[in-house]
């Protein structure tokens, strides 16, 4: 048993930012929505209306797939992991990411895959994220 991160109640999104906020202090150590492994957006001209782009925990990643190097590595039970020191910055990977979940870190031109960790959800104050359990069998 693996554990993921699912969006569950995007409706009650009020776009606060603390999921985000929090993912990069988690592993950055910095108040940045820029470091954060997911992303909130507001629809353009919907009022309330937010898109949560994160990790769909992937099991066959097109973006690991996409890197030339393999400095993105399938996760077990889902997503992928970075080796950083083998990535050449070439953004295949972002490109390669079919929902657009996977993020960009501007300043280290590199990717930045979601943990899977649960921070967003517990910081979120209206139980819009959730950490699940996944049965891949």
């Amino acid at each position: 048993m693996s554990k993921l991160i699912k969006v569950v109640r995007r409706e009650q999104c009020i776009g606060c930012l603390q999921c985000m906020l929090a993912c990069a202090r988690q592993w950055e150590k910095l108040i940045s929505v820029e470091k954060a492994a997911l992303s909130v957006d507001m629809y353009p001209g919907a009022e309330g209306s937010f898109s949560i782009r994160l990790c769909y925990g992937c099991l066959e990643p097109d973006c690991a797939e996409a890197c030339p190097v393999q400095a993105l590595l399938p996760r077990t039970g889902g997503g992928v992991t970075l080796n950083p020191s083998l990535c050449i910055h070439c953004g295949k990977c972002v490109s390669a990411c079919v929902p657009t979940a996977l993020m960009w870190d501007q300043e280290k031109k590199q990717p930045i895959p979601c943990k899977h960790c649960g921070v967003c959800a517990f910081y979120c104050p209206n139980q819009v994220l959730e950490l699940q359990e996944q049965d891949h069998d």
